[in-house]
C-alpha cells in the first residue's frame, strides 16, 4: 500500500519514541501499533510490521548492553532458547486459538506488577539473595511460558519478563532490564519468522521504522545503564498501568461507561 511522505515521516518518529521507551520499561508497542492502524493498515499487516521494526529495537537495546558487560550472553543461552521455542509455539497456536481468555488474564497480570513494583519497599536484591530458582528452572519455566505469550499475543512482555529477573532470579533493575530485552529480542524474531513465511509485514515501511526504533532503543539503554532504578522503576509501573488501562476499555468499553 503506499503512504504519504509525511506519514512515514510520522510513523518513523513514533517508531523512535517506541524504542526509547521500550528499551526502558517496554509498552513501546502502544505508540507503534495504533499509529499503524491509524495509518490505514490491515491489522494483520500492522502487527506484523511492528514485529518487524521493533525486532530491531530489541537488538539495538541488547547489543548496547552486552557490549557493555551488563550482562554475558553465554549465561542466557539457555533461557535464549526456550524463549524462542516458546515464541515459536505461540505464534503458531494464535492461528488455531482464539486469544479471548487470554486477552482477559492481561490486564491483571500487568496490574499486578505495577503493584509489585509501587509498593515494594526495594525492588533491588540483597547482597546475599539468591535466585528462587536455579537458571535452568527459570529458563525453561519462564523463558518458554513468557516467550509463548510474546508469540501468541505480546501485551506487556517486556514488564512481565522484567518482574520475573527481579522477583524470582533476584537480579538488580538495571541487570533484569538487560536481560529482558535479550529475551524480548528472541521472541520477536521467532515470531516474526512465521509473520514472513505468511507474507504480512510491509516490509519498506517496516525497514524505514527499524532505523528510527533501533536509535531510539540505543538511547534508551543508554539512559537505564546511566539512571538505572530511578528512570526504569517509575516507567515499568506507567507502562504497565496504561496497558493494562488500555486492554481494560477495549475489553470493557460499555461497562466502564456505565460505572462513570
Amino acid at each position: 500500500m503506499e503512504l504519504s511522505f509525511e506519514i512515514m515521516a510520522l510513523l518513523v518518529a513514533v517508531a523512535t519514541l517506541a524504542g526509547f521507551i521500550d528499551a526502558m520499561a517496554g509498552g513501546g508497542g502502544l505508540l507503534t501499533v495504533p499509529a499503524l492502524l491509524a495509518a490505514g493498515i490491515p491489522p494483520a499487516q500492522a502487527l506484523a510490521t511492528n514485529k518487524l521494526q521493533s525486532s530491531f529495537g530489541s537488538f539495538s537495546a541488547s547489543l548496547y548492553f552486552i557490549r557493555s558487560g551488563t550482562v554475558q550472553l553465554k549465561s542466557m543461552w539457555l533461557a535464549i532458547t526456550c524463549t524462542f521455542i516458546g515464541s515459536a509455539l505461540g505464534a503458531e497456536a494464535v492461528q488455531f486459538i482464539k486469544p479471548d481468555v487470554l486477552m482477559s488474564i492481561i490486564p491483571i497480570i500487568l496490574i499486578a506488577i505495577s503493584s509489585y513494583f509501587l509498593f515494594s519497599s526495594s525492588v533491588a536484591p540483597q547482597p546475599d539473595e539468591k535466585a528462587k530458582l536455579s537458571d535452568a528452572a527459570f529458563a525453561f519455566l519462564i523463558g518458554t511460558s513468557v516467550g509463548f505469550y510474546d508469540g501468541f499475543l505480546g501485551p506487556g512482555t517486556g514488564s512481565i519478563f522484567a518482574v520475573c529477573f527481579v522477583a524470582i532470579g533476584r537480579c538488580s533493575l538495571v541487570i533484569a532490564t538487560a536481560k529482558t530485552k535479550i529475551l524480548n529480542f528472541t521472541s520477536n524474531i521467532a515470531a516474526l519468522a512465521f509473520f514472513i513465511l505468511a507474507g504480512l509485514p510491509i516490509w519498506s515501511l517496516g525497514l524505514m521504522m527499524a532505523v528510527g526504533n533501533f536509535v531510539g532503543a540505543r538511547l534508551g539503554a543508554k539512559v537505564v545503564l546511566g539512571n538505572g532504578q530511578k528512570i526504569v522503576r517509575p516507567l515499568v509501573i506507567i507502562m504497565s498501568m496504561t496497558m493494562a488501562t488500555k486492554l481494560l476499555w477495549e475489553q470493557h468499553q460499555q461497562w466502564l461507561l456505565s460505572i462513570f
